[in-house]
């Protein structure tokens, strides 16, 4: 039997996913350690290999023995090191070395502001302080060199970062060297072998783009990540080799696998790595019930990511922005706020009610983890609410306490009473009601928040959620879908088996991807585009794969525009399959009217208008490489039936109601609910509100309706 095994580390949870040649399921979710993410990745993997069935399984709850280290044919692992490192600025003392004239870029950015009529808002720093950026004599313009390289000016910056204290990373960013390398090859030669033991990242390595600013800030921001990947990717490596188990692979912000070393060589692409795996493994699913137009909601302990599906794929992007650092590469098209069930609830100096930016995280928790937390989560409001069990376990590991989280949102609601009145609230039962009050509340602002993300991944894209189903899962996903649904007029739910653990899910069974990228600018009537790919297709040769694998997949695109716009679609022109014979030649991907048809048709979709008559201008055709990854047909288990209903009192609607609380494994093919009503899962819960019902289907996946 031959395991492909996902793990992704979250900022309360590590999930695992082990997926057997006959489409098995195990999963795993233990608490995560920030200290060191690679000993909960350990744990999960211990956990799982005594896990039996689909249960929860963690270190000290022993089964009969799943699978062994010996088994495991893949690994995968999704990683949020270099996302917060990111969000923290906690990366590596960077400097950058640029053309002389131009070491600001990266501080004035573009004029563009995130909040136009706010003057109090700054800008993020840059990830390089003035005084480690240094530059050299040199100018290459469009069409060539106009002021050749001096040959003095690399290493006189050499000998200068030899001086910098603590210096890790160096990013080197030359004007137009997306098109004439030669000069940045040239100092990037001269710093590595100056600079022994420090990260050296040339621009041209990481974005061969337009646009210096963007090319400038995701280079700037993958030197000043790459060193704490690297040195995280390699321990873990070092920890799976001890244990038996295969080097991981690493999930991308791509959607895709690619194998550690890459991985660790350039960190910036994989800064949503976690996320991404989320996206993929909804996708599949899906797929498996018949539902191809989606949208994913995946809302876990710290945030909530949101993204599209169309036509069952996954919608990629190359303008994101995490942290005010716009990250310029293949990324899922992901939209992410600080919503997760260990968002913070607090009062804000206007007495209004806020939940978030800041998280419980895993280390204390939410206050009902028992672990040390005294604020007030998500969580712990949805705990006071109901709809999660008092007493509940979580990743083997915690139990869920009532009281202490009532404790918690009873002394927020008195705060709230207080800023509402300027008088100070006391007595029991009045914190009694401010606990439920101030609960109810939090779930509101929490869903608000959610509800816009949505609609930044629905509606700003030129989709009607209306005509999509929306995907729950994360731990905390299905609690909340219902009312984020119906506030978005959607009428179907879908809530996979392994909703709490879809993200470990979607890396276990992740495609190996490798992108590439040529920077092309002329009208497409003009441009040689078959030339173009047969270029990317020698850059690609290398990493052809070996003959072994038989079939792989090379996609196509063409980044366009309409003559005379500033930003391009990226248009999928040829899609073929190959072997390790080669790689496929364009074809009709290169046809003009294929290229334009396909361009005016996204063109209208996301704007609403076409221009039969304006020129398309083509900026950059790209390679896609992918082998796919395993596909087992899932199947819905048995119901179980030792499963035990119950009944307890949920606040919904301003009311407290009783409602019948099922087992997941007590529901078998065909099964339904009708709302209101709770699903338990072993490591999620769904909330069947009034006026919905839900239906097992023959995948496993809930199904829930709206009537």
């Amino acid at each position: 039997m031959a395991v492909w095994l996902g793990v992704d580390v979250g900022g309360t949870f590590t999930d695992l996913v082990a997926v057997d040649d006959n489409g098995q399921l195990v999963f795993a979710k233990v608490p995560s350690v920030p200290a060191d993410p690679s000993v909960g990745v350990l744990g999960a993997i211990r956990g799982a290999g005594f896990a039996t069935g689909s249960g929860s399984a963690g270190p000290g709850h022993p089964g009969h023995g799943a699978f062994e280290p010996a088994t495991v044919e893949r690994f995968a692992h999704g990683t949020t090191v270099a996302t917060n490192a990111l969000l923290e600025r906690r990366g590596a003392r960077t400097a950058l070395v640029t053309t002389r004239g131009f070491a600001d870029i990266i501080e004035i950015g573009r004029q563009n502001r995130p909040a136009l009529y706010d003057l109090t808002r700054d800008r993020p720093p840059a990830l390089v302080p003035r005084e480690l950026r240094y530059t050299v004599v040199e100018r290459t313009g469009p069409a060539g060199v106009i002021i050749a390289l001096d040959e003095d000016s690399p290493r006189e910056v050499a000998a200068a970062l030899a001086t910098v204290d603590d210096l890790q990373a160096v990013a080197v960013c030359l004007l137009f060297s997306f098109v004439h390398p030669e000069h940045e090859r040239q100092v990037a030669d001269v710093l590595r072998s100056s600079l022994p033991g420090v990260t050296v990242v040339a621009s041209h390595e990481v974005l061969a783009q337009f646009r210096e600013y963007e090319r400038f800030a995701t280079t700037v921001a993958d030197a000043y990540l790459t060193p704490t990947l690297s040195a995280y990717l390699r321990a873990l490596a070092r920890r799976c080799v001890a244990a038996g188990l295969p080097v991981p692979l690493v999930m991308q912000s791509s959607g895709g696998v690619v194998d550690l070393g890459t991985a660790a060589a350039h960190a910036a692409a994989c800064v949503l790595s976690g996320p991404a795996g989320g996206v993929v493994g909804a996708a599949y699913v899906a797929g498996l019930s018949g539902v191809a137009d989606l949208l994913t909601f995946d809302m876990g302990g710290t945030s909530t990511d949101v993204a599209p599906v169309l036509g069952g794929r996954v919608q990629i992007t190359a303008e994101s922005m995490l942290a005010g650092i716009p990250i310029t590469l293949p990324t899922v098209d992901v939209h992410s706020v600080s919503a997760g069930g260990g968002s913070v609830a607090w009062v804000d100096s206007g007495g209004a009610l806020r939940v978030g930016p800041r998280s419980a995280g895993a280390d204390p928790g939410p206050a009902c983890y028992g672990r040390g937390g005294t604020e007030p989560t998500v969580t712990d409001a949805d705990l006071v609410l109901g709809a999660l069990a008092d007493g509940a376990s979580l990743g083997g590991e915690v139990s869920l306490s009532r009281a202490s989280a009532h404790k918690a949102l009873a002394a927020l609601g008195m705060e709230l009473r207080t800023s509402a009145s300027g008088t100070s609230a006391s007595g029991t039962s009045g914190g009694d009601l401010a606990a439920v009050a101030a609960a109810a509340g939090v779930v509101a602002v929490a869903d608000a928040e959610m509800v816009r993300a949505l609609r930044v991944v629905s509606v700003e894209r030129g989709l009607d959620p209306r005509d999509l189903t929306l995907v729950a899962f994360g731990g905390a996903g299905g609690m909340h879908a219902c009312a984020l649904a119906e506030e978005l007029g959607m009428h179907r739910v879908l809530v996979p088996l392994a909703a709490g653990v879809l993200s470990a899910l979607g890396l276990a069974l992740g495609d190996v991807r490798r992108d590439y990228l040529r920077a092309v600018r002329g009208l497409l009537t003009d441009v040689d585009l078959a030339a173009a790919f047969a270029e990317l297709a020698r850059t690609a040769a290398g990493d052809v794969p070996a003959a072994d694998v038989s079939v792989f997949m090379v996609e196509m695109q063409v980044d366009c525009r309409y003559a005379g716009q500033s930003h391009e679609l990226t248009i999928v022109t040829a899609s073929a399959s190959a072997s390790g014979r080669g790689l496929p030649g364009a074809g009709d991907g290169v046809s003009v009217s294929r290229v334009r048809a396909a361009f005016e048709a996204e063109h209208m979709r996301r704007y609403g208008h076409v221009a039969p008559g304006r020129d398309v201008e083509v900026v950059a055709v790209r390679m896609v490489m992918t082998v796919p990854g395993r596909r087992p047909r899932l199947a819905a288990p048995a119901a179980d039936p030792a499963a035990v209903r119950g009944r307890r009192s949920v606040y919904l609607d301003g009311s407290w109601q009783d409602v019948a609380v099922v087992p997941r494994a007590g529901l078998g093919p065909g099964d339904g609910v009708a709302g209101p009503a709770i699903v338990e899962f072993a490591e999620a819960t769904c909330l069947v509100r009034a006026g919905w019902t839900a239906e097992v289907d023959p995948v496993g996946s809930l199904l829930l309706t709206r009537v």
